[in-house]
């Protein structure tokens, strides 16, 4: 029996009032980021070291190391920049922490859009030789029930479907085909500003006109380039499961549990990497057996039949692992010669798997706008047209890290009648896939949804309780303090459509900075 699943339309009790507060949002936005702006606009200096250029923004001659452009981090956003860029004929200098094979428990699950954004920078091929799996859409399990949602991929060409992995393996071919380019170096090296110590202790000096920060969740340099907001709504708590079978081939599989989801997903033909979401910055402790004890008492029985085994065999083995899960809005300076991208720049939760998804979008932005840049030594074009791209990367980014705040809150477990809805899945299965990540396609979807959902509870026939659940659908903020499950969703989604930028997000043409014309050879 088809689930009626569309659990996160308490989403659509928010946004059916959107319209009612965009108007506000944007008025005190766009004044806000006017003076951040004017005030953020400076050069890229972190103490005493930095990769940075002079006064007048020039790179000083005798200084000048003969890159063009220098990358701080290679994980999957450095190392595709490296590449993208590289093929270009920039020269690129990569500086890394460890250059061996990461081994991480997240990064695991790229959506079919990033798959598209992956080929159109020509690393689709990054994701064979390393085991990946073709994900072809999501199995959403509660209470015994269970349904199935396909990714909308019959436009597309057969290649395309979401993939997942083990994140080191994407990582390692990543790095091997930037390195593969005689106009790329990648270094291992701990950075400080300007200085950087090499593997073997030697301290070493690199300029470039272009500095791009891309060293992750943990980034030190962070700080320098941006307003860093960072929230941990939670933890996962990851496991592999060995030689079990998923009950839907080919399909990431969340269970919606009490008193947050865990997700199963298959990271290689023989592993399921099961991740479990525990509300809060504490887990419960690994030393002294009670993160096992929780496991096999708390969540095993809210696990399928049919990974039930195979779970407690897992906590069993005991390699039990932990990580924080962090959110973060974009909310940059304006930096002369340089810019942030990936995890060190913008976070979502991680529930959704959209973070690549973002990444490689952001690459493809700034690979399209630097192409009529030849001299990047001029610091007042190049200026503009980094301020261009944080403009044009809003729409997708603003998208997707929306819908994973959204989501992440109303998969929480709810006793709420009100945040049940419709069985509608094309439209947001493509927005959660990065097909169709477009902000106006977002609201127009909660509202239908959100209808939807008042006729389901008013049919066949109307009772006085489905009419006021009805009305809590439609009427948020009269009803605050009786209600606040729902304003909580609306405290969610608006605070990050706000620090997204509602004018960047939703009317992108009204910004000066998307109509930047080449410079003039």
């Amino acid at each position: 029996m088809t689930m009626v699943f569309y659990n996160y339309i308490i989403g659509g009790s928010f946004l059916v009032s959107l319209f009612g507060s965009v108007l506000l949002f944007i008025l005190r936005d766009d004044s806000y980021r006017e003076k951040k702006i004017e005030k953020g606009s400076r050069k890229f200096e972190i103490q005493t070291d930095t990769v940075t250029g002079t006064e007048t923004g020039k790179c000083s001659p005798e200084n000048d190391s003969g890159d063009d452009i220098i990358i701080v981090g290679a994980g999957v956003a450095g190392a595709a920049l490296a590449h993208t860029l590289g093929k270009d004929g920039r020269r690129v200098r990569v500086i890394e922490r460890d250059l061996t094979e990461p081994d991480r428990i997240v990064g695991e699950l790229l959506q079919p859009g990033g798959y598209l954004k992956l080929a159109e920078l020509g690393l689709e091929d990054c994701v064979e030789e390393i085991d990946a799996q073709r994900v072809l859409g999501y199995a959403l399990f509660k209470d015994g029930r269970n349904t199935k949602l396909s990714y909308p991929l019959k436009k597309f060409h057969a290649d395309v479907a979401g993939r997942s992995f083990h994140n080191g393996r994407f990582i390692r071919r990543m790095r091997e085909k930037a390195a593969t380019l005689p106009n790329v170096r990648l270094e291992e090296g701990t950075v400080r500003g300007v200085q950087y110590k090499t593997k073997d202790g030697q301290e070493l000096r690199a300029y470039a006109p272009l500095t791009i920060v891309c060293d992750g969740c943990f980034s030190n340099l962070r700080r320098s380039l941006c307003n860093p907001k960072v929230d941990v709504p939670s933890c996962f708590v990851g496991l592999v499961l060995e030689n079990c079978k998923l009950p839907f081939p080919n399909h990431g599989h969340v269970i919606l549990a009490d008193p947050s989801p865990i997700l199963f997903y298959l990271i290689s033909s023989t592993e399921v990497h099961c991740l479990l979401d525990v509300p809060g910055k504490k887990v419960p402790s690994l030393a002294n057996g009670e993160m096992a004890n929780y496991l096999k008492t708390m969540v095993a029985t809210q696990v399928p039949p049919e990974l039930c085994e195979a779970f407690i065999a897992a906590v069993d083995k005991g390699n039990i692992r932990t990580m924080p899960n962090r959110s973060m809005p974009a909310d940059p300076h304006q930096t002369l010669g340089a810019l942030l991208m990936g995890d060190a720049f913008n976070m979502r939760h991680p529930l959704t798997g959209g973070g690549m998804t973002v990444a490689l979008s952001d690459i493809v932005v700034l690979w399209d706008l630097l192409r009529p840049l030849h001299d990047l030594h001029d610091a007042g074009s190049l200026a503009k047209y980094l301020e261009s791209f944080y403009t044009l990367r809003k729409p997708v980014a603003s998208t997707i890290n929306t819908l994973a705040g959204a989501l992440y809150k109303v998969f929480s477990a709810s006793p709420d009648q009100a945040s049940l809805g419709g069985d509608f899945s094309t439209g947001p299965v493509a927005l959660l896939s990065g097909l169709n990540p477009c902000p106006l396609s977002l609201v127009l979807h909660f509202f239908a949804v959100a209808i939807y959902g008042i006729g389901l509870l008013l049919l066949p026939f109307p009772s006085l309780g489905c009419m006021l659940i009805g009305a809590r659908l439609i009427s948020v903020y009269t009803m605050v303090q009786r209600f606040p499950l729902i304003c909580s969703a609306s405290g969610i989604i608006f605070p990050i459509i706000k620090a997204e930028g509602v004018r960047q997000m939703f009317f992108p043409a009204t910004v000066p900075a998307v109509y930047r014309a080449p410079p003039v050879d």
